[in-house]
């Protein structure tokens, strides 16, 4: 069936659309179908799948797994969220860069974040439901994060009408960039 892939200016970072068959009943789509992804360029076993349900104004992020980087591949169920991935890969000509994509349960597109990037979405819609596969298992003494506000790398949130976001207590406590003290190789 095959999926259309765009790519970002953060290599390996990728938007995922997949083929949509619509009739009167409704629509078919395959959300993932191994062999086209991989012919596609995502090549990547994934282990685990995680859903997360937000409220409008919660901004979930920026994290990643610092000895089990996770690669993830992310879309709407249910609303509309703000998804974004910041590169933290030491390697990388765009080390520090952030870049986002709206997701919703109407367009269907995904968003794959590779591995060395830290994730994190915004819910813009009253009830946000959020589906993603892992590459590999979450293990939560290996976490890490990045403040979802740090200046140095800029994200541009839509926060406009939603104000101060919600952020969990840990979220409010991430460290910035320059002060992250990890990096990926």
């Amino acid at each position: 069936m095959g999926v259309h892939v765009i790519k970002t200016p953060i290599d390996g970072l990728l938007v995922v659309e997949p083929k949509l068959f619509k009739d009167a009943r409704g629509y078919f789509m395959e959300s993932y179908h191994r062999q086209a992804f991989a012919d596609a360029g995502i090549d990547v076993e994934f282990v685990q799948d995680n859903q997360a349900q937000s409220v409008r104004g919660t901004l979930r992020g920026l994290h990643f797994q610092k000895k089990h980087p996770q690669a993830k591949l992310v879309r709407v169920l249910f609303g509309r969220a703000f998804d974004v991935a910041v590169d933290l890969r030491a390697s990388s000509q765009t080390f520090g860069r952030w870049h986002g994509v709206t997701l919703d349960a109407e367009s269907h597109r995904q968003f794959f974040v590779p591995k060395g990037c830290a994730h994190g979405y915004l819910a813009l819609t009253e009830t946000v439901v959020l589906a993603y596969k892992c590459s590999d298992f979450y293990h939560p003494e290996d976490e890490g994060g990045l403040i979802w506000n740090d200046p140095d790398v800029g994200i541009l949130w839509p926060l406009e009408g939603i104000g101060e976001p919600r952020l969990s207590e840990k979220d409010r406590r991430m460290p910035a960039l320059k002060n992250l003290g990890y990096e990926f190789p």
